[in-house]
């Protein structure tokens, strides 16, 4: 019996052997915030171009999209709700952050310490609502709105 015991865990653990060289584990990406950029975030925005007048028709698009997506956890005042306000936020960050957070908010959280220090407050990290370029850019110019340009 014992010697059957013994087999039968000898056996497992060569297994577990040859599997891990014959399928090697996928590295893992680490969060590295040493190269991170607090003025550009994560992502793919590098630079984003904004005028110095607002596009009304794409803020009105802004709005419409940040209503059904990003009202239920953020207000467009300084008031938290789940989120934090967004009264401010265009002239805080550069449009190029603003935009990689709204398309890529898990990287941008795990590497900026702003952020980080945000989900202390708030304990809950925003969702990736899986926006295209094009409505991320809307939200961003209605953001700009409910900052004042015009």
């Amino acid at each position: 019996m014992i010697g059957i015991l013994l087999y039968a865990c000898t056996s497992n653990s060569n297994n577990d052997q040859q599997t891990k060289r014959s399928f090697p584990e996928e590295k893992t990406k680490t969060s590295d915030a040493s190269t991170y950029d607090p003025k550009r975030g994560e992502g793919k925005f590098d630079a984003v171009e904004v005028g110095d007048q607002l596009d009304v028709a794409m803020a009105k698009e802004g709005k419409t999209i940040a209503d059904v997506k990003c009202a239920s956890c953020h207000k467009y005042t300084e008031e938290r709700l789940v989120g934090p306000g967004w009264a401010g936020v265009s002239e805080k960050h550069k449009p190029e952050w603003i935009m990689n957070f709204i398309t890529n908010p898990d990287p941008m959280i795990d590497k900026d310490p702003e952020l980080q220090a945000q989900l202390e407050l708030c304990l809950v990290r925003m969702p990736n609502q899986n926006l295209s370029e094009t409505e991320a850019r809307s939200i961003l110019e209605f953001m700009r709105q409910n900052d004042g340009v015009k």
